[in-house]
């Protein structure tokens, strides 16, 4: 496979289609053996990728700390993204001084002298106000230090991201579970308005966090249970095509042009081979049309998450 690579929007940085989401580097789902987690990221990096996103939050800093332990030398030859302002499943801290604190704590951990992506992460959570009044602000004057090279923005719901977006510069956009087989309304939402300000668009969560994988939906997904079992029955159609559902959910992501990354999370070598063979894959004739039609009756929905008045 040769690795495929895209501009972030109107920034110089041209970063891999696929994406290492590092979630799983801090233990976010299971225990992982960190020997692997070193061997998982330097071969992603051997095979021609170069996006890495972590946060404080994953693994609350221990994402970040092995990350950073990992890359080494290799640090020069990736971009690597990571985000302030959620730091535990209930704990958010937008304030400029924490903005400020945050990025030099995660340049300690990650071993490195800058950022080349700082997001605010999940601003769904908390007044947008600040996210826009002090928490932007501070990451610019971050920039102007030399401490980051872009910032950006994350949040599950479309329209908060486009409202922070249009009232304070942002370089990027990331958004999970919003482009996939069974959620699309990234594109009809978010893309036209990236394209018009060369914002630069990225997707995480292409399995719709586990849904579309043969284990399906974990115990913690907030997905009703109609979307869960439309994942299962898409999940046996793939199966009694002869293909795996991750694959033609993750090739259906990395097809869809109008981002420049789709993160997968990683913590294992399986799990880098199994993507990088994503680029070679084929879905086969007319499955996609059939997911399509399982999908109708749940197409882009999708559960609420953070404060009511910033939720879609």
């Amino acid at each position: 496979m040769n690795m495929e690579y895209r501009r972030l929007g109107n920034t110089d940085l041209e970063i891999s289609v696929l994406g290492y989401g590092a979630s799983p580097l801090g233990n976010e789902f299971e225990a992982i053996d960190t020997a692997e987690g070193d061997r998982a990221v330097h071969m992603a990096i051997d095979h021609g990728v170069n996006f890495f996103d972590t946060s404080p939050y994953y693994g609350r800093t221990l994402s970040e700390e092995r990350l950073g332990k990992a890359l080494g030398a290799k640090r020069k030859n990736i971009v690597l993204a990571t985000k302030c302002g959620r730091y535990d499943i209930d704990k958010f801290d937008f304030s400029a001084d924490r903005v400020r604190r945050s990025i030099e704590e995660s340049l300690r951990r990650l071993r490195t002298d800058y950022i080349d992506l700082f997001q605010m992460h999940d601003i769904e959570f908390v007044d947008r106000e600040q996210v826009i009044g002090e928490a932007l602000p501070a990451a610019r004057e971050m920039q102007q230090e030399g401490k980051c090279r872009y910032v950006g923005i994350t949040a599950l719901p479309l329209g908060i991201l486009q409202d922070v977006a249009s009232r304070a510069p942002v370089d990027s956009i990331l958004s999970y579970a919003r482009y996939n087989l069974m959620v699309r309304d990234l594109d009809d939402m978010l893309r036209p308005f990236c394209a018009e300000n060369g914002i630069g668009l990225i997707n995480a969560s292409p399995l719709h966090l586990r849904i579309l994988t043969e284990r399906g939906a974990p115990e913690w997904h907030a997905a009703d249970e109609q979307v869960k079992q439309v994942g299962s029955k898409i999940a046996a159609l793939c199966r009694s095509a002869g293909v795996d559902v991750a694959d033609v959910a993750l090739k259906f992501c990395f097809d869809y042009p109008h981002c420049a990354s789709t993160l997968v999370g990683m913590s294992k070598t399986r799990h880098v081979r199994k993507n990088l063979a994503v680029f070679d894959f084929e879905t086969p004739p007319d499955l996609l049309q059939r997911i399509e039609t399982l999908v109708e009756p749940v197409k882009n929905r999708i559960w609420p998450t953070g404060l009511p008045e910033n939720r879609d």
